[in-house]
C-alpha cells in the first residue's frame, strides 16, 4: 500500500480551542487505521501555548498565560514549547495508516515535508531543510532549541520557518508542524517562565511575511492546495461522530490537569 492507494480528505482552514486541535488529530489517527480516509488538514490556533510531551510544566509562565488569554495544552509529541499565535501561526497536520508509509523515521519527513516545502516554493520562499545540527538557545521553547536538519526548515537567511514533528499512535503516522507566517517574538518569549531574550528569538526565528510581500489568506489557500494536490485529496470534513469523540477525547485527556500539568 502506497499513500497514492489511499482515500484522503483535506479539512481547513480551521480553528479549535488547543484541546480539540489535539484530540481531532488522535480520532483522525483512529479513522484511518480503521479503513476510514486519511486526512491532510490546515488549522490555527486561538492563542495558544503547546507543550511538548516531555516538557517540565514549570517552565511555563502560567499566570502570564492566564492574564494573556494563552490557552495551553501539550502535544504527543516531544521538542519543547510552541506559541500558536492566532494571526502568526498556520499549522498543518498529516494523518495516514502505518503500512502506507516508510518505517525509516528519516524517509517519512523527507515524504511528509515535500508539499510544504512546495508550498514554500509557490509562495516564492527559498526555504529547506537545515543544513547541519545547530546549538539551542533556549531549551524549553521549540523555535530555540538545537536545530536538527530532519525536520526543521529554514529560510535563506538560515532562520527557522518552520518545525515538523511525529508520532504514531493506533498503527497511524500523524504528522504535524508550524509555519511562521508572522512572529511576535516578546509575546512568545513571555510564555516561558525563564523569559528567553526575544533579540536572541529575532535572530533564529524567520517569517514569511519577512522573506516575500504575501497576504495570510494567499499562505493558507497555497499550503491547503498543495497538501490536496499532493495526496489528490477532496475536501471534506469531520463526521458528526469523529466530532463527538473528539470533544470528549479534548475533555478527558487534552484539557486535564493530568495531561497538560504532569511532570516529565
Amino acid at each position: 500500500m502506497t499513500l497514492a492507494d489511499l482515500e484522503w480528505r483535506v479539512v481547513g482552514e480551521e480553528s479549535h480551542d488547543g484541546p480539540l486541535t489535539m484530540a481531532l488529530e488522535e480520532i483522525a489517527a483512529e479513522t484511518a487505521a480503521e479503513g476510514g480516509p486519511a486526512t491532510v488538514r490546515v488549522y490555527t490556533w486561538p492563542d495558544t501555548l503547546s507543550l511538548g510531551y516531555r516538557q517540565d510544566p514549570d517552565s511555563v509562565d502560567w499566570a502570564f498565560c492566564e492574564r494573556e488569554g494563552i490557552g495551553v495544552t501539550r502535544r504527543p509529541t516531544g521538542g519543547g514549547a510552541i506559541y500558536h499565535d492566532h494571526y502568526a501561526d498556520l499549522s498543518y497536520g498529516i494523518v495516514a495508516p502505518a503500512d502506507a508509509v516508510p518505517g525509516d523515521l528519516m524517509a517519512c519527513y523527507e515524504l511528509f515535508c515535500e508539499p510544504i516545502l512546495e508550498a514554500f516554493e509557490r509562495i516564492g520562499v527559498d526555504a529547506d531543510f537545515v543544513e547541519a545540527d545547530r546549538d539551542a538557545i533556549h531549551q524549553p521553547a521549540c523555535y530555540l532549541r538545537a536545530l536538527h536538519p530532519a525536520h526543521d526548515v529554514v529560510g535563506p537567511d538560515g532562520r527557522k520557518l518552520a518545525g515538523n514533528a511525529q508520532y504514531r499512535q493506533k498503527d497511524a503516522v500523524i504528522q504535524h508542524g508550524s509555519l511562521s507566517v508572522s512572529t511576535r517574538p516578546e509575546r512568545h518569549c513571555d510564555c516561558f517562565a525563564g523569559k528567553p531574550d526575544s533579540e536572541a528569538f529575532r535572530e533564529r526565528v524567520g517569517a514569511i511575511d519577512e522573506y516575500v510581500d504575501v497576504d495570510r489568506e494567499t499562505v493558507v489557500e497555497t499550503l491547503r492546495a498543495t497538501l490536496a494536490e499532493w495526496v489528490d485529496a477532496e475536501a471534506g470534513g469531520w463526521t458528526d461522530d469523529e466530532l463527538s469523540r473528539a470533544r470528549e477525547r479534548a475533555n478527558s485527556k487534552y484539557a486535564s490537569d493530568e495531561w497538560v500539568r504532569r511532570s516529565p
